[in-house]
């Protein structure tokens, strides 16, 4: 089966985007190739892009203080496994510490000139070519030794924003149950009564060779299925397309 999610506010979207350029860069940091490690670079700029525009660091303690206080609430309640519970409070409160103590996210890399000035070449196109950086090239043909040392170096401070995000958005991924549902047609709603969602995650088979379009608000959830065509444009499809939805929220 093939997981798609959709986020149901921009917080969520958020911290499903910066997981998504976690996954890439270590991917890319663990390779050995040089260019890897060209993107795993890039990464680590879009990673501090995106901490400098936002609270992301604040977000987060927010969510993982939000989380905790729910839980040890939970301790007042008949048949809770109090080790279970225990457990994921101790990590919440770990977790929680770690990035509190941090101060600001990869400043490390903001302190270093010559990753600052990096930065700024790499966002114009084809500006890290040898004739545009030098020193860039240099490093690039260092050892894979070294470059990998260098970038576990750069990886490092955001390690507890990553612990942090990834252990709020495991918490909310499992707050729901998956259901087997069909979309009658291509196209699946469900009314609401008011209450809220802040992620969808859809299973779909991918013999179907179909994907969902996704909205939610208080009032409906919408999933409609489609297909692409010989240029990969999104064409509706018509036929009843069996799935599994889960409705996440915490």
């Amino acid at each position: 089966m093939i997981l798609y999610e959709y986020p149901c506010n921009e917080r969520v979207r958020t911290l499903l985007r910066v997981e998504h350029l976690f996954g890439r860069l270590f991917f890319f940091a663990e390779e050995e190739e040089v260019y890897h490690h060209q993107i795993a670079v890039a990464t680590l700029f879009d990673l501090l892009e995106i901490c400098d525009r936002t609270d992301l660091r604040g977000s987060v303690l927010q969510d993982l203080e939000r989380q905790r206080a729910s839980l040890t609430a939970l301790r007042r309640h008949p048949g809770v496994d109090e080790t279970t519970l225990d457990k994921m409070v101790a990590d919440l409160e770990k977790t929680a510490s770690d990035l509190a103590a941090q101060g600001r996210v990869g400043q490390v890399l903001r302190d270093n000139e010559w990753l600052a000035s990096l930065r700024g070449r790499l966002s114009v196109p084809g500006g890290s070519s040898p004739a545009d950086i030098p020193s860039y090239y240099a490093w690039q043909i260092k050892p894979m030794e070294v470059r990998m040392k260098d970038l576990q170096q750069w990886i490092e401070p955001f390690l507890p924003l990553y612990n942090g995000l990834s252990l709020i958005l495991r918490l909310l991924r499992e707050s729901g149950d998956p259901i087997e549902l069909e979309a009658t047609q291509g196209a699946y709603q469900e009314m609401l009564t008011g209450k809220t969602f802040q992620l969808l995650r859809v299973w779909v088979d991918p013999a179907l060779g179909v994907f969902p379009e996704m909205s939610a608000n208080k009032y409906v959830i919408w999933v409609r299925f489609s297909m692409q065509d010989n240029e990969l444009k999104p064409l509706s499809v018509t036929r009843d397309i069996s799935f599994r939805l889960s409705r996440c929220n915490f």
